[in-house]
């Protein structure tokens, strides 16, 4: 396979070294990741737009770490497992819980129905199952939840594709594996 270099920011357009610039502002570097989308301005914007637009979202930013991590789980992506470990623990998940998390299952009532359907959903290529579906909306959520989670689950689909496919140095403290 074709080695796949993290370019510098000299090394991608005037448009994406722009938002070279606002990552490094929001948390002082450029994540391997990140910097690797940039060859491609519109595929980097496109990300960037959807993780801001999805900040206002129904769910909390403890429930998003929880969806990232049982998506990268289920895609076997290191890079993502490893970031949104990390940024669970800033959330206010114990390492136990991001554990948990990834195994499928937690004491939080309302997390499993989150993470239930999105295991299904990856799982099942997009079909949730019937049963985990009705899961869903009997915790109390609705239609726009839904959405939500299916926009949150492409949202990682694509970071975790791109790894798949580059290979690019992890850049964070590596998740510990599940036993």
């Amino acid at each position: 396979m074709k080695t796949i270099n993290v370019p510098t920011r000299e090394q991608v357009s005037a448009e994406a070294q722009v938002m070279f610039d606002t990552f490094t502002k929001r948390v002082g570097k450029v994540p391997n990741l990140y910097a690797t989308m940039g060859y491609s301005a519109p595929a980097l914007k496109m990300f960037m737009d959807m993780e801001d637009d999805m900040s206002k979202s129904v769910f909390t930013p403890k429930e998003r770490e929880a969806i990232a991590l049982i998506v990268s789980e289920l895609n076997g992506c290191a890079y993502c497992l490893a970031g949104h470990s990390m940024l669970a623990m800033k959330r206010g998940f114990t390492k136990e819980q991001t554990l948990d998390i990834r195994r499928g299952h937690t004491a939080d009532d309302r997390l499993n129905a989150i993470i239930g359907l999105a295991k299904s959903i990856v799982e099942n290529k997009g079909k949730g199952d019937e049963t985990i579906v009705n899961n869903f909306y009997e915790a109390g959520f609705d239609e726009a939840a839904l959405m939500d989670l299916i926009a949150f689950i492409t949202i990682r689909v694509y970071t975790n594709y791109v790894f798949a496919n580059t290979e690019v140095p992890v850049d964070f403290p590596a998740a510990e594996p599940l036993n």
